[in-house]
């Protein structure tokens, strides 16, 4: 099995655990993310500015933050670099998708994946899915010693 394609008995686990914060200011949006990755099988909850994103991040410590750059008072890389920072919230996964070309900015801020908008529901779950089975790896790692 590759880190890059859990098989799925794994994902199943992996759904049952993952509570995903979703940073999306668009109502209509929000919906169909939720919609998306609750049918998928993952727990999601919502901000809708970077501040109450990273707020809600130090109190839910989600597996996973999935956040648009333009996003008001505290922007997705701003939000993407403290996140990365600070040590109650550096494990959580970062996915920030953007419709500018901004891959490189959003790499040198710690993301740990980029999707260029628009994206397809099958993208989104498959990274979220790539993203998971990776942070499960990282965390077994020292047990295999």
């Amino acid at each position: 099995m590759s880190i890059l394609e859990p098989d799925k008995a794994d994902l199943s686990a992996l759904h049952q655990r993952a509570l995903i914060l979703v940073v999306e200011r668009n109502p209509v949006v929000q919906r169909l993310e939720r919609y998306f990755l609750e049918q998928a099988g993952f727990i999601v909850e919502f901000a809708s500015d970077g501040r109450s994103a990273l707020e809600r991040a130090r109190e839910l410590r989600p597996s996973i933050v999935v956040t648009e750059i333009m996003v008001p008072v505290l922007d997705g890389l701003g939000l993407c670099r403290i996140l990365k920072s600070e040590p109650a919230t550096a494990h959580a996964c970062v996915l920030i998708f953007s419709h500018l070309h901004a891959e490189d900015r959003a790499m040198e801020v710690g993301a740990d994946a980029f999707l260029l908008k628009p994206f397809s529901e099958e993208l989104l779950i498959e990274t979220v899915e790539r993203l998971l089975a990776a942070q499960k790896a990282k965390v077994q790692e020292p047990a295999n010693d």
